[in-house]
């Protein structure tokens, strides 16, 4: 039997081979001193917990009834994350309070509806990659409330998540506040709300003894494709093709470069050389890469940590 050990270093997830084992020990090279576990091989899913989040779109129309349902594993930060995107979206929400705790196995999921509802997607898959990228369910009612939601696990067809949603939880009771008007330039809007995301502030860089303004489309630097570099695994080939770098491409580089390591980065330096100033950043990396199913959940993280810095500074 085999052995790994998970623990936590740099706030990452790392999986580290033993030295040795007995029926009660397991020995390894320490690296850093951190929360720690053996990890078996198991058959069994995986179980998580999870919360069911919901929001109700609202607007001048009270006969219509939309909602987004989101999927997210039980962490005060990936609930954050959750409101600060509907909070930037064009059309205004509120938040549903129902109890939204529930276990969640990685997996298939399937939002129904009493009465029945326009629901899309149909099914959405939970697993730590996907709830990164934020999916939703969008629930569509022409009729008044009430409303039972209802998660149902695909495989096992077990329900794992309801809730009714009546009148009083619809209530817009929240006071708007008048805007306003400024001499500054204003912000335009997107045609879709999925596209419209917060105007990030600008921040100052200090280079060469001098400040120059930046925002948000900064180019990455060699040192974090080198963070990136670092984090992938063997699929970095299938990255590559994500970046439509081709196969000859690919020879190339491991043939004039050995450190495994670096030929990962020559082929994030090359992605960037064939894009234009503002269009290599950390956020166009990921939009490039986020539909590949065997991108390591380090990849995601270490994207989304560069584009939340970005955004804090």
């Amino acid at each position: 039997m085999k052995f790994s050990v998970l623990h936590i270093k740099d706030n990452r997830p790392l999986i580290e081979p033993t030295v040795d084992h007995s029926g009660s020990h397991v020995k390894w090279n320490v690296t850093s001193l951190s929360p720690v576990g053996p990890i078996i091989q198991t058959s069994q899913s995986v179980e998580r917990h999870g919360v069911v989040l919901v929001y109700k779109q609202l607007g001048s129309d009270n006969n219509n009834y939309s909602f987004h349902v989101y999927l997210a594993t039980n962490s005060a930060s990936d609930i954050k994350d959750i409101g600060k995107q509907v909070r930037c979206y064009k059309n205004r929400y509120k938040k549903i309070e129902k109890p939204p705790t529930c276990k969640l196995d990685e997996g298939m999921y399937r939002l129904l509806s009493e009465p029945e509802g326009e629901i899309k997607p149909q099914d959405l898959k939970f697993t730590l990659a996907v709830t990164k990228m934020k999916g939703y369910f969008e629930a569509f009612f022409e009729q008044p409330p009430p409303f039972k939601l209802s998660l149902v696990e695909i495989n096992t067809e077990e329900t794992v998540w309801s809730a009714t949603i009546r009148e009083g939880d619809c209530v817009d009771n929240t006071e708007k506040k008048p805007r306003k008007r400024t001499n500054s330039r204003q912000r335009s809007s997107s045609p879709s709300e999925e596209e419209t995301t917060c105007k990030r502030p600008r921040w100052q860089d200090e280079s060469d003894g001098g400040k120059t303004m930046m925002t948000q489309g900064q180019d990455m630097s060699e040192k974090q494709l080198l963070q990136v570099a670092r984090r992938l695994g063997k699929e970095w080939k299938q990255v590559a093709i994500f970046l439509d770098l081709t196969s000859r491409e690919l020879d190339e580089i491991q043939a004039t470069e050995k450190d495994v390591t670096m030929q990962k980065l020559k082929m994030l330096v090359e992605w960037k050389s064939r894009r234009r100033p503002g269009e290599a950043t950390a956020n166009q990396l990921w939009k490039s890469v986020k539909e590949l199913d065997d991108l390591p959940n380090e990849v995601h993280q270490t994207l989304q940590d560069m584009m939340d810095n970005r955004a804090a500074k």
